[in-house]
C-alpha cells in the first residue's frame, strides 16, 4: 500500500509551513518514498475513526503496510529505519541519530515553545514579561550549547540525518521572533538544511494543499 500521512486541508496563514506533517513529508522526500496525504478537517479530527488512528486528534498520523502510528518524531525515526538517507546503517550511528532527535524534541523544542508562548503576551503584563525573561534565558542556554556543538560542522553527526531534519524544524520556529538571528551558527545551519531539495518539495506539497483548500 502507499504510505498515508494525515494533514490538515487548510490552516490559518500564521501556521502554514509549520504544521508538523511537514517533518514526515520531508523525511519521505529525503528517502525517496512515495506517500499520499490524507486530508482532515475539524469534523474528521473529532471523529472516532480518526481518534482510533491519532488518539489526540492531531496531525500527522501515519500508516504503511506494517504499522499505524502517530507523533512526528516517532514517525521520522520509523522512516529512518528503512532509509540510509536518514540514518547510517550501523547501530551506533543510529543510536546517535535517535539521541539527537530526542534532543530536538525534549531539550530544545519545549523551551522554544514556552518562549514563543510568553512572547505573545502584552509586554505590559508584568507576570508574562517575567515568565518570558525566564524562558528566554533557559532557551538561550540550550541554543548556546547547540551552537557550540555545531561550530565548524555542517550537520549534527557528520552527514545529514533525521536528526538534522528534526532539529531544523524546531529551530525554524525561532526565525520570525528574531531569536535565531542572535545565533549565527544556528541560523546558517538552518538555512543549509532548508536548502536541501527534499525540504523544498515537502514545503511545496504542504503549501499547495493550503492554497487549493483556502476558504472562498
Amino acid at each position: 500500500m502507499t504510505i498515508q500521512v494525515s494533514a490538515f486541508g487548510w490552516v490559518p496563514p500564521f501556521a502554514q509551513g509549520y504544521v508538523r506533517d511537514l517533518r514526515v513529508r520531508w523525511a519521505l522526500e529525503e528517502a525517496g518514498i512515495p506517500y499520499e496525504a490524507v486530508l482532515i478537517d475539524g469534523a474528521i479530527q473529532a471523529s472516532s475513526d480518526y481518534r482510533a488512528w491519532q488518539p489526540f486528534g492531531q496531525v500527522p498520523a501515519y500508516r504503511d503496510q506494517g504499522v499505524e502510528m502517530f507523533e512526528s518524531g516517532a514517525i521520522v525515526l520509523h522512516i529512518a529505519e528503512a532509509s540510509q538517507a536518514l540514518a547510517p546503517p550501523d547501530a551506533a550511528g543510529r543510536a546517535r541519530v535517535t539521541t539527537w532527535v530526542m534532543a530536538a524534541l525534549n531539550s530544545i523544542e519545549p523551551f522554544a515553545q514556552a518562549q514563543i508562548h510568553f512572547g505573545a503576551f502584552d509586554p505590559a503584563n508584568a507576570w508574562a514579561a517575567a515568565r518570558f525573561a525566564q524562558t528566554q534565558a533557559l532557551l538561550d542556554s540550550r541554543l548556546v550549547a547547540l551552537s557550540a556543538w555545531l561550530e565548524g560542522k555542517d550537520y549534527l553527526e557528520g552527514r545529514f540525518t533525521a536528526a538534522d531534519l528534526m532539529m531544523t524544524t524546531v529551530l525554524r520556529e525561532l526565525v520570525d521572533n528574531g531569536t535565531l538571528g542572535r545565533f549565527p551558527i544556528l541560523a546558517a545551519y538552518r538555512e543549509h538544511c532548508e536548502a536541501r531539495p527534499a525540504f523544498g518539495r515537502a514545503m511545496a506539497a504542504q503549501m499547495t494543499t493550503f492554497r487549493e483548500n483556502a476558504p472562498a
